[in-house]
C-alpha cells in the first residue's frame, strides 16, 4: 500500500488539483486511515486501478496526500499537509528514488525526520532559512506552522533518495519525555521547533539505522529503533537551528532567569529604541558585565540578537503582508533603509525584495 501511495503521490505532485466543486454530497469518502465527512468524491487512475480520494471544495488533492491552502493576507497560499499518518501508529515512514523534487512549500501538525542522498545542488527552504545543499542532508522539523521544500535548485543527480519519517507529538506520551532519560531527545525536540540540520558526523551516525528503519516492518522493534535514532541524534549539541524564531513564531528563552528577562523584553520591544544600559539595568549588572554574560549563555553578542530577532519578524512580514520595503524596514525597529537592506542580506543572502519574490513563488507553485 506504501508504494502505491507515493507512486501516486509523485505522480500527481507537480500538479495539484485545483477543483471548482460544482456541489457536495452527505456521505463519508475513504481515505487511507482518515475519513472527511460531507466531501465530493473523485476518482484518480494509476497503475489500471482507481483511488477513491475526498476533497472538500476550495481544497488540493496532490497525489493520495491531501492538502489544505493557508488563507494568507497576500492572497498567497501554503499548503496544509495532512499526512498518511495514522491515530494508530508511531510513525509512517517513506523511502523514495526520484530524479527531482516538485512539491511545493509546505507545512503540518506532525513532526518529521527529513533525510536526503545525492541531492547536491538541492535547496533547502525552512521557515526564512535557505541553504544549497551537499550529497547528504538531514533535517528535524516539529514546528507545526514552519513552511518548509526541498527545491530542484542546480541539482542534477538522476538517483535522489529522500526518506521521510513523521511523526505525531504525541508519540511521547504523557509525561515521558519529561524523565530525566528522554532530556536530551526533549531538548532536541524543542529545538527543532524552528528546523534543526544535523553534521555530517551526525548523519554517517544513523545512516545504517535509517536505511534499515525504511525496509523493515513497523512492528515494535521498528519503533525502538527509530527511537535510538532520535537518541543518537539528540547528543549532537553542534546542530544547527535553521530558522529564526521570530519568523517561526515560536518563544525560545535560556536558562538564566537574567538572560530570559531580556529576552523577553526584546521580543515585545523589537520596534523600539533598545538600549544595552537599559538591559543591563534591567538585571542589575554593568553593561560591560552584561553583554559578556549574554554572549556566553546564548552564543552570541547582544547586537546581533536583536538584528536576528528583528529580520525574523521582518521576513514574516514580507511574507505574510504587502506592506512596503520601507514599513516592514521601520516597523521591525530598523531606522535606517540602507542598514536594514545591508543587514539583510548579509543575514539572508539576498535582499529583502528578492526574499519576499523568491518566496511567492515557491507559494505560487500550487
Amino acid at each position: 500500500m506504501r508504494d502505491a501511495y507515493f507512486v501516486l503521490y509523485e505522480m500527481c505532485i507537480s500538479y495539484i488539483f485545483a477543483l471548482e466543486l460544482k456541489g457536495e454530497k452527505n456521505g463519508n469518502c475513504a481515505f487511507p486511515g482518515r475519513t472527511f465527512p460531507g466531501v465530493c468524491s473523485y476518482i484518480i487512475p494509476k497503475c489500471n486501478k482507481w483511488y477513491c480520494c475526498g476533497i472538500k471544495k476550495n481544497e488540493y488533492i496532490c497525489g493520495m496526500i491531501f492538502f489544505k491552502p493557508m488563507p494568507m493576507e497576500n492572497q498567497n497560499y501554503i499548503m496544509r499537509e495532512i499526512t498518511p499518518l495514522s491515530e494508530r501508529d508511531c510513525f509512517y515512514i517513506a523511502d523514495r528514488r526520484k530524479t527531482e523534487f516538485t512539491y511545493p512549500i509546505h507545512c503540518h501538525a506532525e513532526y518529521e525526520l527529513n533525510f536526503t542522498e545525492h541531492a547536491s545542488g538541492v535547496r533547502r527552504v525552512v521557515g526564512d532559512s535557505a541553504e544549497i545543499i551537499g550529497d547528504y542532508d538531514l533535517v528535524l522539523i516539529t514546528g507545526k506552522e514552519l513552511e518548509h521544500v526541498w527545491e530542484q535548485h542546480e541539482c542534477t543527480s538522476g538517483d535522489i533518495r529522500e526518506i521521510t519519517i513523521q511523526f505525531s507529538p504525541d508519540l511521547f506520551f504523557g509525561n515521558v519525555v519529561n524523565k530525566n532519560q528522554f532530556d536530551s531527545i526533549r531538548r532536541m525536540l524543542e529545538r527543532a521547533q524552528c528546523g534543526l540540520s544535523f553534521p555530517m558526523q551526525a548523519i554517517m551516525k544513523v545512516y545504517n539505522w535509517l536505511d534499515k528503519l525504511a525496509s523493515e516492518e513497523q512492528g515494535f522493534y521498528a519503533v525502538m529503533n527509530f527511537l535510538r535514532i532520535l537518541y543518537e541524534l539528540s547528543l549532537y549539541d553542534n546542530a544547527r537551528v535553521l530558522s529564526s524564531s521570530s519568523f517561526a513564531k515560536i518563544e525560545t528563552f535560556s536558562d538564566s532567569r537574567r538572560v530570559q528577562k531580556v529576552q523577553k523584553y526584546i521580543s515585545t520591544h523589537y520596534q523600539e529604541e533598545i538600549r544595552l544600559a537599559s538591559l543591563a539595568d534591567m538585571v542589575g549588572m554593568t553593561p560591560v558585565s552584561f553583554s559578556r554574560f549574554f554572549r556566553l549563555r546564548t552564543g552570541k553578542t547582544l547586537s546581533d540578537y536583536i538584528i536576528d530577532i528583528r529580520l525574523g519578524f521582518a521576513t514574516r512580514m514580507l511574507v505574510d503582508s504587502t506592506r512596503t520595503i520601507a514599513e516592514v524596514c521601520y516597523d521591525c525597529g530598523f531606522n535606517n533603509l540602507s542598514n536594514f537592506n545591508r543587514m539583510f542580506k548579509r543575514k539572508k543572502g539576498c535582499s529583502p525584495k528578492e526574499f519576499r519574490e523568491n518566496y511567492r513563488k515557491k507559494k505560487l507553485v500550487i
